[in-house]
């Protein structure tokens, strides 16, 4: 991450076209090799942070691409003008994954739209850091359980209507699922019902040969951060990695890539850390 202070924002979600520093999505120097070629993919949260750099990754790849999101009109439309430099189609489609009706309204967009759906992404997530666990309200813990693991149920059995053999369902976890959190404390826990969802998924879909992985970053550097952390952590925030800084998206999005491609053939109810070095066990 850049030396420069970086600016808190201060309602949630976060807007990645106002961060200061930017993060980078995608390595200058990364070379594809059509490892997604004729696929689609769906990705919620794919305006920003991770899941832009996901959706960047999948275009570079060959797939085309549906990007789910909240309200980031700005960030949304940027990311659709990079999918579309690469030649690939990207459908945008907005509104609230906390709702089930829209989960579904929004698989069925992908499926009117490109007549298949190969590849979906779990990512979009949401949280509100408190110091003390007397402070996490239940409308607070409500939205985050409905935000970071119901709509990945409501996403996951919608898009199986459509899923054939080969097809792969991948999450986003966190390095918070295997290590304490005392600030997200919701937030974690629903990290840890999806490396669970994860596992059980995984087994439940094998003999219909599709497959199903999870990715959980360590500190990565999204509008997620800036917008929920208070101002002297996102200064240090990534420090007390091993690495001693932040992950970028761009450090992220080859994972996916690899979970979601023919190279992870025989992988299946797995979680790869990338998260600086920090040694968890599962």
């Amino acid at each position: 991450m850049a030396t420069k202070v970086p600016k808190k924002q201060n309602k949630q979600p976060g807007i990645e076209a106002e961060m200061d520093p930017r993060p980078e999505y995608i390595k200058p120097g990364y070379k594809a090799a059509g490892k997604l070629m004729g696929k689609v993919a769906l990705i919620t949260g794919g305006d920003s942070g991770i899941g832009r750099a996901v959706t960047i990754h999948y275009a570079r790849e060959g797939a085309d691409v549906g990007i789910v999101y909240l309200n980031e009109d700005v960030d949304a439309l940027e990311t659709l003008k990079e999918v579309e430099r690469f030649g690939r189609k990207c459908l945008l489609i907005k509104g609230d994954v906390k709702k089930s009706s829209f989960c579904k309204k929004a698989v069925e967009k992908m499926f009117k739209e490109f007549g298949q759906l190969n590849i979906l992404v779990n990512n979009a997530g949401m949280q509100i850091p408190e110091d003390e666990m007397e402070q996490i309200s239940d409308k607070n813990m409500e939205e985050t359980f409905r935000t970071n693991i119901f709509a990945y149920f409501y996403f996951a059995d919608a898009a199986l209507k459509h899923m054939q053999e080969g097809d792969t369902i991948i999450n986003t976890t966190s390095v918070t699922a295997y290590r304490s959190s005392p600030h997200l404390i919701d937030y974690s826990s629903t990290k840890g019902a999806i490396t669970s969802f994860t596992r059980s998924l995984a087994t439940n879909l094998s003999k219909r040969k599709i497959r199903v992985n999870a990715v959980a970053p360590g500190p990565v550097w999204t509008p997620l951060i800036v917008s929920t952390f208070k101002k002297e952590d996102i200064e240090k925030f990534g420090t007390q990695t091993t690495m001693e800084r932040a992950g970028q998206p761009s450090e992220l999005g080859p994972a996916y890539v690899f979970l979601a491609s023919d190279d992870a053939s025989f992988i299946t109810g797995q979680v790869l850390h990338v998260n600086g070095g920090e040694v968890v066990n599962g």
